[in-house]
């Protein structure tokens, strides 16, 4: 599989989202869309994040743009997790990791010598025709929403 690069067409994909909805990618077309892959629900790394996107939600919105959080876990893992934090981003679930395979976030990894297969952190900013305007692998959580904040205000 060949990685993603700045100017590919992100990979449509149409998952469950907290809510009980079903989120198409390709109707968010027209606007820009920041989705941030995350390993697990509740941990402390995703949990900053998922808080630090949240915090900066009214300034997304502002700039146009919409953000997802997706991660492997279920839709009734995501409201457990949305409603513990207080969490205002949406939150898509894809078990089957077809988007996570898609965009190439499903990876092995390794801790303590043992490999097995996660999410690496990765966020994609997708302007409003559907292409990848910015792609941010292995992120550090501190201070990388207010980052992709920057680069969508300045598309």
């Amino acid at each position: 599989m060949t990685e993603l690069a700045i100017g590919d067409q992100a990979p449509d994909f149409e998952l469950p989202c907290d809510g009980s909805t079903i989120l198409k990618l390709s109707t968010l077309r027209g606007k820009p869309v920041v989705l941030f892959f995350y390993p697990k629900d509740d941990t402390s790394g995703c949990t900053a994040e998922a808080i630090a996107f949240s915090q900066l939600l009214e300034r997304f919105r502002t700039a146009g743009a919409r953000v997802l959080g997706m991660s492997p876990d279920s839709i009734k893992r995501h409201d457990k997790f949305k409603a513990k934090h207080e969490l205002t981003v949406e939150l898509v679930s894809d078990e089957e990791k077809t988007a996570l395979n898609a965009y190439g976030v499903w990876v092995e990894k390794s801790m303590y010598g043992r490999k097995y297969m996660g999410v690496e952190r990765s966020t994609f900013l997708i302007s409003a025709d559907g292409s990848i305007a910015e792609i941010w692998r292995k992120v550090k959580v501190p201070g990388h929403a207010e980052t992709v904040l920057q680069a969508v205000e300045s598309l």
